[in-house]
């Protein structure tokens, strides 16, 4: 079995922005459920355990994983920027010429 073949489809740059916002946007709901999740994690461990150390060790992985969601925020924060740019006419990008 070969990659798969993604056959290219002209559309217009307001309709290809709208879908870039949209998918920005189901990305920041999934992240919103990933930092839940991240606390509800550490609510039932500091419920479950005496152990100090077992403490230590969620809030470092709590603490990484909300570095990691971080991290995606400011990408999305610059894909949000760069679609506005596009909707407001004002790409920089050579492939918006």
């Amino acid at each position: 079995m070969g990659m798969p073949i993604i056959e290219p489809v002209r559309i217009d740059v307001e309709c290809a922005t709208t879908a870039l916002i949209q998918s920005i946007a189901l990305e920041e709901a999934a992240l919103a459920h990933i930092l839940n999740a991240e606390g509800e994690k550490l609510q039932k461990a500091i419920c479950l355990t005496n152990n100090v150390n077992d403490l230590i060790r969620i809030n470092e992985s709590v603490a990484t994983m909300v570095e990691n969601v971080s991290a995606l925020e400011n990408l999305l924060r610059e894909k949000i920027a760069d679609a506005i740019s596009i909707l407001n006419g004002k790409c920089h990008h050579k492939n918006c010429r």
